[in-house]
């Protein structure tokens, strides 16, 4: 009876082990990629390690298979499971993810042009030139509004709900009534950033426990901070709720510092 030749150095159990070895190297492949989008996303969110290039195997990659910043950015920011930040440096690597995730046609404040600076009188800006936050009703300067924005998406990462707003734009109209209301609690009408749409108060939610240590430590990432005066023992009244987008007062508000 005829028998069928085998190769060199291939018996019945090299044979039977070769589709096996197979399988093993496409499930390593698999297992690299997913190890590969873990330390990506999961480490520097949520343990903050030193950045670094990560280095996986032979270089010979099989090409149908998605590049890291196509893994990353097939997951929205609101998708990834809540995460403590506990630091600046935590939330930069928060914002430099979100900025990666967003595409060209994504914003944080939908709508809202951040490189548009309002033209016009503190208290008498153009409504065109104000973008309406997450409320529904409270405005700012756009450049202020996307910055508070980012703040708050990182903000619903850590809590799961948005930052509680009380005050934003006010008229001149609506700096007179304040005026007459809280006396020198209060800016003079014309002089105050809420008029030029440069600052917020925040709910008193905002200003006690794990969500006030959480803004002052996230605020200043994204722009956001209490002036001078406001803080415990500043020059004015203590005002924990009052928070400025400090670059935009620095060029075109009233800055006190």
């Amino acid at each position: 009876m005829a028998t069928t030749p085998v190769a060199e150095g291939l018996g019945d159990a090299g044979a039977a082990t070769a589709p096996r070895r197979r399988s093993t190297t496409v499930l390593g492949r698999t297992g690299v990629l997913a190890a590969l989008v873990a330390v990506t996303v999961v480490v520097p969110v949520s343990q903050g390690v030193a950045d670094g290039e990560i280095v996986v195997g032979a270089a010979d990659v099989d090409e149908d298979l998605p590049s890291t910043v196509a893994a990353l950015t097939a997951v929205p920011l609101s998708e990834l499971p809540p995460t403590p930040l506990v630091s600046a440096d935590s939330s930069a690597r928060l914002r430099a993810l979100a900025e990666v995730s967003r595409d060209s046609e994504r914003s944080a404040l939908p709508g809202c042009d951040g490189s548009v600076r309002a033209a016009g009188e503190n208290g008498l800006l153009a409504t065109k030139d104000l973008c309406t936050l997450w409320d529904g009703h409270t405005q700012m300067r756009a450049d202020a509004a996307v910055a508070l924005a980012e703040l708050n998406e990182a903000h619903v990462v850590r809590f799961g709900t948005n930052l509680c707003l009380s005050s934003g734009y006010r008229t001149l109209a609506q700096q007179r009534a304040v005026k007459a209301q809280k006396g020198g609690l209060a800016a003079t009408p014309g002089k105050s950033n809420h008029g030029w749409g440069l600052a917020m108060d925040f709910c008193q939610l905002q200003t006690s426990g794990a969500r006030w240590t959480w803004l002052n430590e996230n605020g200043p990432v994204f722009g956001w901070e209490q002036p001078g005066w406001a803080v415990r023992g500043g020059s004015g009244p203590y005002e924990p709720w009052h928070w400025e987008y400090t670059k935009g007062v620095k060029a075109d508000g009233e800055y006190y510092g």
